[in-house]
C-alpha cells in the first residue's frame, strides 16, 4: 500500500512538473507573433449598416483565419515541447544509475558509513529498518520514504536491518548491490537465499544487474560463489571480496578492504587537534586474544622479557569474544588513542579489523607480514600477498616478518621526537582518508562502467 501511494504521488509530481515546464516555456521563452491589426470600422456608413454580415445561420469573423493559425502554432509548440521532455527523460534514464544496496552483513556499514561517509535513519543501531541516501558520480542516493524527487531521476539507496528480508520490501532500482557474509557455512546458507531471490528478480526483469560485496572466508575458501558469477554462467556482474582471494582479476572480481568491526559498533572517528598533537602515554598497545601455539604467544613473551610491557598497553585474553562490554570497548579505543603504535599479529588471516581501527586514531600499525594457512595468496594481478590491497595503495605501516624485530623498533620509537610523531600521525590519517576516498571512487566507477556500458570511452 505504501509503495502504491508513493508511485501515485510520484506520478502526480511528474505530471505537475511537466505541465509547469511547458507553461513556463510558453509564457516566457517562445517568441510571439504580433497580433494582426483590427480593420478600421467606418462609422460613417449608411444607417442600418452593422459591423458584421450574417451569412445564413453563421456569422462571418474577419479574424477567424488568424485564430486558426495561432491555434495550429500552439499545437506545434506543445508537441515539440512534449517531444523534447520525453527525449530528456529518456536520455537521463539511459545515463544514470538506479541502484539499491542491500546490506545483509556488517561490512555493509563500513561501505556506507566509513567509505561513503553516508548516514542512516534512524541512527539507532537496534532499529529493524534503516536507510540512507547520497549522490555521487552519475548515481543519486536518496531516502526512499521521504523523497519528493520524480521517479525518473537516478536512484541509489542503502537499506539494512532485520526487517529487510526477501520479498518484504520495495525493489526500486534496476541495479542491486548485495552485501553478504560468506565467512562460515551457516552464513553462506543465508547468503545463497538472497542470491536466489536476486536471480528471481533478474528472471522476471524487475532488476537488470547484480553486484556482490562479500565478507569472504578468512582462509579464502570462496568457491561457493563462483557458479553465481556471470563469467561462469551465473548472473552476478561484479564481485568485491575481502582478503587476498586468488581469483581477483580487476575485471569483474575486486579485492575489498575488511575495514573496522562495525558489528561491535566501532564508530566513524573524526580526527581532532588533540589526537594529532598531544603526546601519547604508551609506545604501543595490544588488546586481544592470545591463541595457544600462535605467534601472539611469542609477541607477549618478547614484550615481557624486554620490559616493554611496562611501556605498552597490553591486555591479553585466552578466548575470543564476539561482543565487547562497554568497559572493554572503551579501554580498546583509549588504547588506540593513547598509543603511538598498534601491534597487529596475525590471526586466522593476516588482515584484521585492528589495522583499520588503528588508522582511525592515528596509531601506526605494526603488522606481522606473513601468510596464514589456507587458499589466500597472490592473484593474477597482485604478487605481494598478504595485504595486497593495502601494499598496492602504499600503506605507511611497519611490516615485520618476525616479532623478534620488535625490540629494535620500540627502542627507535623511544628516540623519536613529538614533532616527528605528529607529522607521522598526519601522514597516516591523510593516507587513510585518501584510501577510503579512492575505494569509494573505484566502487562508483566500476558500477557505472559495468551497469552503463554505453558510457565507456
Amino acid at each position: 500500500m505504501r509503495g502504491a501511494r508513493r508511485r501515485l504521488c510520484s506520478a502526480l509530481i511528474v505530471a505537475y512538473g511537466l505541465f509547469s515546464l511547458y507553461a513556463a516555456y510558453t509564457v516566457f521563452l517562445w517568441p510571439r507573433r504580433p497580433a494582426a491589426p483590427r480593420p478600421h470600422r467606418d462609422r460613417r456608413g449608411p444607417r442600418g449598416f452593422t459591423d458584421h454580415v450574417a451569412l445564413g445561420n453563421e456569422e462571418w469573423n474577419p479574424w477567424d483565419a488568424d485564430e486558426k493559425n495561432e491555434l495550429a502554432a500552439y499545437q506545434q509548440r506543445y508537441e515539440a515541447n512534449l517531444k523534447m521532455i520525453k527525449y530528456a527523460r529518456s536520455h537521463l534514464e539511459q545515463t544514470s544509475l538506479r541502484v539499491q544496496i542491500w546490506g545483509k552483513a556488517a561490512i555493509g556499514l563500513y561501505l556506507w558509513q566509513h567509505i561513503f561517509g553516508g548516514h542512516l535513519e534512524p541512527a539507532d543501531m537496534t532499529s529493524q529498518w534503516r536507510e540512507g541516501s547520497q549522490k555521487a558520480g552519475k548515481t543519486y542516493f536518496r531516502k526512499m520514504l521521504q523523497s519528493r524527487v520524480p521517479n525518473f531521476l537516478p536512484l541509489i539507496c542503502f537499506l539494512t536491518g532485520p526487517s529487510v528480508v526477501p520479498g518484504y520490501f520495495s525493489v526500486e532500482g534496476e541495479h542491486v548491490v548485495l552485501v553478504l557474509n560468506g565467512r562460515e557455512p551457516a552464513k553462506i546458507v543465508y547468503a545463497t537465499q538472497w542470491l536466489h531471490y536476486a536471480r528471481t528478480l533478474m528472471e522476471t526483469r524487475k532488476i537488470q544487474h547484480v553486484a556482490v560485496v562479500l565478507l569472504g572466508n578468512e582462509q579464502c575458501n570462496n568457491t561457493w560463489i563462483q557458479p553465481y558469477l556471470k563469467r561462469n554462467g551465473g548472473f552476478v556482474n561484479l564481485l568485491f571480496v575481502t582478503y587476498d582471494c586468488a581469483f581477483v582479476n580487476e575485471e569483474d572480481i575486486f579485492q575489498w578492504p575488511l575495514g573496522v568491526a562495525t558489528y561491535r559498533s566501532f564508530p566513524v572517528v573524526e580526527p581532532s587537534w588533540s589526537m594529532l598533537h598531544d603526546p601519547r602515554s604508551y609506545l604501543c598497545n595490544f588488546l586481544g586474544t592470545v591463541y595457544k601455539n600462535s605467534s601472539r604467544e611469542t609477541l607477549i613473551k618478547i614484550l615481557k622479557q624486554d620490559g616493554f610491557d611496562k611501556l605498552c598497553w597490553i591486555a591479553a585474553r585466552d578466548q575470543w569474544q564476539p561482543q565487547e562490554t562497554n568497559e572493554s570497548f572503551k579501554n580498546y579505543q583509549d588504547a588506540l588513542l593513547q598509543s603511538d603504535l598498534t601491534l597487529c599479529p596475525v590471526g586466522i588471516n593476516t588482515e584484521c579489523y585492528r589495522i583499520y581501527e588503528a588508522c582511525s586514531y592515528g596509531s601506526l600499525p605494526v603488522i606481522e607480514d606473513v601468510m596464514t594457512p589456507g587458499d589466500c595468496g597472490n592473484s593474477s594481478m597482485y604478487h605481494s600477498a598478504p595485504l595486497q590491497l593495502l601494499k598496492t595503495m602504499g600503506a605507511p605501516f611497519i611490516f615485520i616478518k618476525n616479532w623478534k624485530e620488535l625490540p629494535a623498533i620500540l627502542e627507535k620509537e623511544k628516540k623519536i621526537s613529538l614533532q616527528e610523531k605528529i607529522q607521522r600521525r598526519k601522514r597516516l590519517l591523510e593516507w587513510y582518508r585518501n584510501f577510503k576516498a579512492w575505494m569509494r571512487q573505484k566502487f562508483i566507477n566500476t558500477l557505472e562502467n559495468s551497469f552503463l556500458p554505453s558510457d565507456k570511452g
